[in-house]
C-alpha cells in the first residue's frame, strides 16, 4: 500500500491525540465482510509509511489510545494547568507568618465576638456555637433540640443580625 491514506478509509476511530502520539489507526471497509485494519505513521527522517495490521493489533493499539483519552481526560479536569514556579511553590508550601499587628488584631477581634455572642439569650447563644463552631447543620441541630429546621435558622439568624449591630 502507498503512503498515503486510501480514498474510501473509514474516519473511525476519529479522536483528540497527544501530541506526542507518533501514529494514526485507521480501517477500510468496516462496513463489508472483508475489512481492512491500517496504522499510518513518520518515520525517524519523516518519511510518511502506511501499512496494514491484523485486526487483533487494530484493537490493541484502539484500546491503548482509549486509555490514553482517558488519562489526557483525567489531566484536564483534575491536574493543575497553572505555571509553578519556586515562588509559587514556596508562597503554597509555606503559610506566610502574619506580623504583630494582625496577630494582636484578631485576638482582640475574636475575644470581642465571643463577649458579644456571650451576651446573646441563651437559646440563640447555643445554636449558633453548635451552627459556627461545632459545624453542624440547621437539621442536625433541630433534631438534638426537638424543633424545626426553620426555628433554628430563624433564631441564628436573629442573632446574627444582632452581632452585626454590635460590631
Amino acid at each position: 500500500m502507498d503512503a498515503r491514506h486510501p480514498k474510501n478509509a473509514d474516519p473511525r476511530p476519529k479522536r483528540r491525540k497527544d501530541r506526542d502520539n507518533p501514529y494514526n489507526i485507521f480501517t477500510t471497509g468496516i462496513e463489508t465482510d472483508d475489512p481492512h485494519y491500517y496504522i499510518s505513521f513518520r518515520d525517524g527522517q519523516g518519511k510518511h509509511h502506511c501499512m496494514e495490521i491484523a485486526q487483533q493489533l487494530y484493537e490493541l493499539f484502539n484500546s491503548y489510545e482509549l486509555d490514553d483519552l482517558s488519562f489526557l481526560n483525567e489531566v484536564d479536569n483534575h491536574y493543575e494547568h497553572s505555571e509553578l514556579t519556586e515562588i509559587s511553590l514556596h508562597a503554597r508550601a509555606f503559610r506566610q507568618q502574619d506580623d504583630l499587628e494582625e496577630t494582636t488584631i484578631r485576638g482582640m477581634e475574636y475575644i470581642r465576638l465571643h463577649a458579644a455572642i456571650d451576651l446573646l439569650p441563651e437559646l440563640q447563644r447555643r445554636r449558633v456555637r453548635l451552627y459556627f463552631f461545632e459545624e453542624y447543620t440547621y437539621e442536625e441541630i433541630a433534631v438534638m433540640e426537638g424543633c424545626t429546621k426553620r426555628a433554628v435558622k430563624f433564631s441564628v439568624d436573629l442573632a446574627l443580625q444582632k452581632l452585626k449591630e454590635k460590631f
